[in-house]
């Protein structure tokens, strides 16, 4: 049995009695606005009846203008992203663009995965990219940009301040989470660092040292982990407490740089007998959904996610359009301390 042919903007155009035209404007949301709010209605009522769907790929070759844009994730996984994703579909949505999702993490990824990805993106006619994935100094990001592609970054910096970025102001964040801890009495403080190759891994290690000299302090330890992983914080704080076994300056309190991390030390910490928040109080960081449910509840620097996903989507747009200043804007959203039960006075 044969498909019937998907039905064309004629076809919905003879339906409703109009010329193609006008089916097209109310097809394509930059000018939906040219035609009477009544017969937009009437459009869209016959184009969900005869099961019209827009033909992108058309549209592309007569335009030149894929409407779609590259969005490269590192870890899907990670609680943190689909709020970021939902904030970029949404500010795509409104203006008539698709989202293309890459996931890059896989097994051997890295940087091969992100650059496959954007090979395949580019095949597709994407206009530009929305990427999540950089590293400091990362080099077939900086190809990219020299080849003229339109980048904005999200949640990370290319270290070179060369590509306009929506970011977390992670010097505030950790300063929130040492300034809480030291209103709580505690002045032996920890960092389990993220990886010194992202830029959010190097900026909330200088923040969290930056932080504790108005107080007079020093860091009790700094155990640097091999990604942002429950796995990778089980190990460093393996690490911290061999540290403190073999005579290292003690700590009464752990700041993570992210929240999976401090997930892996509470794991840790659980395995060896040693109770939160009465012998170690932590905190994380991102604030990811679920904290409150798991045990104790995790203190956390809540980021900015759907904000962050929006605004990037946003600040690529307007590069699209060749807004001035577009291409060379950073923006730094303000994150919160949210409090929970994993924090308490040093015991």
């Amino acid at each position: 049995m044969t498909r019937p042919p998907a039905p064309t903007i004629h076809h919905l155009a003879q339906h409703l009695g109009v010329h193609k035209s006008t089916v097209s404007r109310a097809m394509d949301p930059a000018r939906r606005h040219l035609i009477s709010s009544e017969l937009l209605q009437r459009v869209e009522a016959a184009a969900r009846e005869l099961g019209y769907r827009p033909n992108r790929a058309a549209a592309a070759l007569s335009t030149g203008r894929s409407k779609t844009i590259g969005v490269l994730l590192p870890d899907i996984t990670n609680p943190v992203f689909p709020p970021i994703l939902r904030g970029i579909e949404d500010a795509l949505d409104a203006e008539g663009y698709f989202a293309l999702l890459a996931n890059t993490a896989r097994p051997g990824g890295g940087s091969g995965a992100a650059q496959a990805a954007v090979e395949r993106m580019l095949a597709q006619r994407v206009e530009g990219f929305l990427i999540a994935t950089a590293v400091r100094d990362d080099a077939w990001l900086e190809g990219l940009r020299k080849a003229g592609a339109r980048i904005v970054l999200v949640n990370r910096t290319d270290g070179r301040g060369e590509l306009p970025a929506v970011i977390s102001d992670d010097m505030l964040g950790m300063r929130l989470a040492v300034d809480h801890l030291v209103e709580l009495g505690h002045r032996r403080i920890a960092h389990l660092a993220g990886p010194a190759g992202l830029s959010t891994g190097m900026a909330r290690r200088i923040g969290f040292e930056q932080a504790l000299r108005p107080h007079g302090l020093e860091p009790a330890a700094v155990v640097e982990c091999s990604a942002y992983a429950v796995d990778a914080g089980q190990a460093a704080m393996g690490e911290l407490l061999q540290s403190r076994k073999r005579g290292k300056r003690p700590f009464t309190a752990v700041v993570a740089a992210n929240d999976l991390i401090a997930l892996g030390a509470l794991q840790t910490l659980r395995e060896r007998g040693i109770a939160v928040p009465d012998e170690v109080s932590v905190i994380g960081h991102n604030d990811m959904p679920l904290l409150d449910q798991v045990s104790p509840p995790l203190s956390s620097v809540r980021i900015q996610h759907y904000e962050m996903g929006f605004r990037a989507a946003r600040l690529l747009l307007d590069a699209l359009r060749a807004t001035p200043g577009s291409d060379q804007a950073t923006v730094v959203l303000r994150p919160t301390l949210v409090v929970r039960a994993s924090t308490a006075a040093p015991g």
